[in-house]
């Protein structure tokens, strides 16, 4: 499923537009023993308990695609009788009035999902009656197909935390009693997925709230499809082969891993910009691997361990370029870049100078046998030279018009 797709199903889900037909789910404590179970037609709900279970349904087409929300496709072997996806089929058939497969699915979790405190199973059933859209996404008014579907939430249930209140019944401040509260769905999926904007059993969305230890065991053991990493996951990954294949972290190896991040990011932008493609669909495999260490000039026996490292992690999907950055640091790596490389030329500048001066040099007599420090702003290191002046070696530093060399005495 696309961004758009998403927001599509995503978009129905308010007061006047929801068509969720039933609501069924499960309370289960600590101990795996179901306390309650939910059994409710959605649109009869109070408004309050209406609006907060939307709530939950929203939170779980939420977020972002390949690392949030991912697509599962299932193995043949999953689409036969007896498999996970036919097991998902007739409970959608079943428009969850089957109790029997309910059951069946509450055990399911019960016995597989990974959690160790009480949380809340809920399972919505809908029909949506697909409108048919025009090339420039204007909608006619006919329907194109009824794409029937659940969404499934895996909600924690928290006790709220010690705190002062007003005890109504005893006209006083005191301890206001702790009660459990239904948190933000922390998993959760939809069925099947919405593909092309028509129904496709072959594939589902899976929702993880943490990016960075997903439920693999729900993607696996519940849902039975092969567990896929999220982008946080992907980008870790790609970090640990890149710093692991430069070695020691040397001033030199993080300059250079700074310019395989920008590097990278370069040519996702050329994707973009020049060969107009979606940088969701821009795969980084072997070959733009190879390139961008060429561009970036890593040392050959560093690329052949990065790309040994690559193929063998990345071994059976290569993942999309876009998922091996981060964005909102990128534009702290390009600043810290920078003044690195300031540093490192004001150090380079300060040994040169060192090399082609010596103590016996003629000096200005007013500040002979006295040390000199010269004040220089960073951006002015690189334009210093060493240039010989009437027959003197001499440090020239160019200045503007208005501006003042310091020098300070020691």
């Amino acid at each position: 499923m696309n961004k758009n797709e998403v927001a599509e199903l995503k978009k129905r889900l308010t007061k006047n537009q929801c068509t969720f037909t039933k609501m069924c789910g499960c309370y289960v404590d600590s101990d795996k023993n179901r306390i309650v179970d939910i059994n409710e037609t959605f649109l009869n709900l109070d408004e309050d308990e209406f609006h907060k279970y939307l709530d939950i349904a929203k939170k779980t087409l939420s977020g972002t695609l390949g690392n949030n929300l991912l697509n599962l496709d299932y193995e043949l072997s999953e689409e036969e009788p007896g498999g996970k996806q036919q097991f998902l089929m007739a409970l959608r058939e079943s428009k969850l009035k089957n109790t029997d497969l309910l059951e069946r699915f509450y055990e399911l979790i019960i016995d597989t999902y990974d959690q160790p405190g009480n949380y809340l199973i809920l399972i919505f059933h809908d029909a949506y009656d697909v409108i048919k859209k025009t090339t420039d996404n204007d909608e006619l008014d006919e329907s194109e197909e009824v794409y029937e579907y659940l969404l499934c939430a895996v909600c924690p249930v928290i006790l709220s935390k010690p705190a002062l209140g007003y005890r109504e019944d005893e006209h006083r401040i005191g301890s206001r009693i702790r009660d459990w509260i239904v948190g933000a769905p922390e998993s959760g999926f939809l069925f099947p997925a919405f593909n092309d904007r028509s129904t496709d059993i072959h594939s589902l969305l899976f929702y993880t709230k943490d990016t960075k230890e997903p439920h693999i065991e729900f993607m696996e053991d519940i849902l039975g499809c092969g567990a896929k990493p999220t982008a946080t996951i992907e980008r870790q990954n790609f970090d640990n082969i890149i710093q692991s294949g430069l070695g020691a972290q040397t001033s030199d190896n993080e300059l250079m891993y700074m310019d395989i991040q920008l590097g990278l990011n370069d040519m996702i932008t050329e994707q973009v910009e020049v060969f107009e493609t979606d940088s969701d669909n821009y795969i980084f495999d072997d070959v733009q691997l190879d390139t961008l260490m060429k561009d970036c000039n890593v040392p050959e026996e560093s690329a052949d361990k990065i790309k040994d490292a690559y193929k063998e992690v990345f071994e059976k999907d290569a993942p999309v370029a876009a998922h091996l950055i981060d964005q909102r640091s990128l534009k702290n790596t390009a600043a810290k870049k920078e003044k690195m490389e300031l540093v490192k030329q004001v150090a380079a500048l300060n040994k040169q100078i060192d090399e082609n001066f010596s103590e016996d040099m003629e000096m200005i007599p007013a500040v002979k046998n006295k040390n000199i420090i010269l004040k220089v702003r960073p951006e002015k290191a690189a334009e210093i030279t060493l240039e010989e002046i009437n027959g003197h070696k001499c440090v020239v530093i160019p200045l503007e018009e208005d501006e003042e060399l310091i020098l300070n005495e020691e």
